[in-house]
């Protein structure tokens, strides 16, 4: 239990160091964790493989799921169906194909592990950098569903792989029949398991208890389908975008304290995977001190150089052969400039999920110390290569949207002015039909919020062209409204400090100012 304790604490100190000083905490983690393993008395940390899977992938690909938006990945579901099955299908092939050739007495199934386990991507960092650099929204929607969709088509591949890696046989037809009856299986438990939760939900009406039942989902959805021998990953995709795409069900508060809850799982969850691949690395290289490490570094460059070819050979042929192919494609969706699929193909880190599923090889499967090095090499690889250069890739491609940011404020005006004028009609039928009768003074506080809404987000359209000197009147509002905040929260908390005023009380009001700092900071 210390060991565990140590460890989380270690990672997320780690981890908030190297944001602090803006290195990627993913490498920091697993010097950190490097370092750590050779220091006297640091005991060895290995997981049970199916403890592995269950603790790291269904939180992961749930909250990746719930953010995602099941209307995008509709709208964009060719091109996302290509990369997060087809090219996870190709690179397993590839990966293993490669492998068995280049390293020797590498058996067919162990190296189908490996390609099954490098297969999916985490294009977090690289879609944060994509927004950031103002991407074409479509590349950054294809990038999130890609990272969230492969993974369970990755760990669904990955469970046939180690079955035959570990004696089972099967034939083609046979491995294609049980890939698609675990990921449909998978799909259909998700499906049914998320709408009873979605009502359980509703019925409950208290943020924490909703909440509590959403920590369990993935994990219940997981155990649920993996009982049933089809994909649990498949079904925690599919009850975390279904639960996600009627998330606006819920109250604020559990929305609110959700997302809050998922982000800081997720992060831990990262940080300690991470830190778990340095502190592992010293007895696999133990293990394979026997083997020339010229050999090693050169099985590492060869999975580490397929992996990014094999991506570049299949999202060009993915992105204009069926254009080529189908001339009603065309016209509905013309075929995008080269640079496009440039930035999609650089985006293709690995990451947590990999390393699951590199924790979760079974000890008595062959050349497993192996095949744990070549993962860790290859997403540490693929995070210094693509991770690190994908900014100076995007700026040398020349991709930023411009127009688009104009565009997301002038919906944004239009929909809360609409937004704005029907809540006000609502209130003045209130008000007329003589079901309320607030004083004078309160209607017109409810009017000016209203008009600040309005305000702020036609404001955003107009900043462009106003002189940096001249401070919109909202940007004067919120800059002095948070002056204020601040010189209430310091009378709080003097008052308390004086016991004037309870400490519950103190909490009860923290939260609201918070809660309207938030808002402030939104606009």
């Amino acid at each position: 239990m210390l060991e565990v304790l140590l460890l989380v604490v270690g990672a997320t100190l780690v981890s908030v160091v190297a944001r602090r000083i803006d290195i990627p905490a993913p490498i920091a983690l697993v010097v950190a964790g490097l370092l750590v393993s050779f220091v006297p008395g640091v005991p060895d940390y290995h997981l049970d493989p199916e403890l592995a899977l269950l603790v790291f992938v269904p939180p992961l690909v749930y909250a990746d799921a719930v953010e995602s938006s099941y209307l995008n990945l509709r709208a964009n579901a060719r091109p996302i169906g290509l990369l997060s099955v087809g090219l996870v299908l190709f690179t397993t092939l590839v990966v293993g194909l490669v492998a068995h050739t280049v390293i020797p007495g590498m058996p067919w199934a162990v190296a189908f592990v490996l390609g099954a386990i490098l297969a999916p991507t985490d294009s977090v960092a690289a879609v944060a950098i994509a927004r950031r650099l103002g991407l074409p929204r479509r590349i950054v929607t294809i990038l999130v569903a890609e990272s969230i969709v492969n993974d369970a088509t990755g760990m669904t591949v990955f469970r046939m792989a180690v079955a035959v890696a570990l004696g089972g046989t099967t034939t083609i037809l046979q491995g294609t029949g049980e890939f698609l009856f675990g990921s449909l299986g998978g799909v259909a438990v998700g499906l049914l398991l998320a709408p009873p939760v979605r009502r359980l939900r509703c019925w409950l009406a208290d943020a924490v208890a909703e909440n509590a039942v959403s920590l369990l989902v993935p994990f219940g959805a997981y155990a649920i389908a993996e009982a049933l021998h089809t994909s649990g990953v498949m079904a925690v995709l599919a009850a975390g975008l279904y639960l996600g795409h009627h998330s606006t069900g819920a109250s604020h508060e559990a929305r609110l304290q959700e997302k809050a809850t998922l982000r800081l799982s997720s992060h831990l969850l990262e940080a300690v995977s991470f830190a778990l691949i340095g502190l592992q690395l010293r007895p696999v290289l133990q293990a394979l001190r026997t083997t020339d490490p010229l050999a090693l570094g050169w099985y590492a460059a060869v999975v580490l150089a397929t992996l990014l070819l094999a991506r570049i050979a299949w999202v060009y042929p993915a992105t204009y052969l069926p254009r080529r192919l189908s001339a009603r494609l065309r016209n509905r969706d013309p075929a995008p400039p080269w640079r496009f699929p440039a930035a999609i193909c650089w985006a293709g880190t690995r990451g947590v999920v990999s390393l699951a599923a590199a924790f979760a090889v079974p000890a008595t499967m062959p050349r497993r110390d192996l095949v744990l090095f070549l993962a860790f090499a290859a997403v540490l690889g693929t995070l210094l290569v693509q991770g690190v250069g994908f900014p100076a890739v995007v700026r040398r491609l020349g991709l930023r949207d411009e127009g688009q940011a104009h565009q997301d404020d002038l919906a944004e005006a239009v929909a809360q002015e609409t937004a704005a004028r029907a809540a006000w009609a609502r209130m003045e039928e209130l008000v007329t039909s003589g079901q309320e009768a607030p004083p004078g003074h309160v209607l017109d506080r409810l009017r000016e919020l209203a008009d600040h809404r309005c305000s702020t987000a036609w404001e955003r359209l107009r900043a462009a062209g106003v002189p940096a000197e001249a401070e919109p009147p909202t940007a004067a509002y919120r800059r002095l409204r948070r002056e204020m905040l601040a010189i209430e929260r310091g009378v709080f908390v003097r008052l308390c400090r004086e016991g004037r005023l309870h400490d519950e009380v103190l909490r009860r009001v923290m939260h609201e100012l918070d809660l309207e700092e938030s808002v402030l900071s939104r606009g």
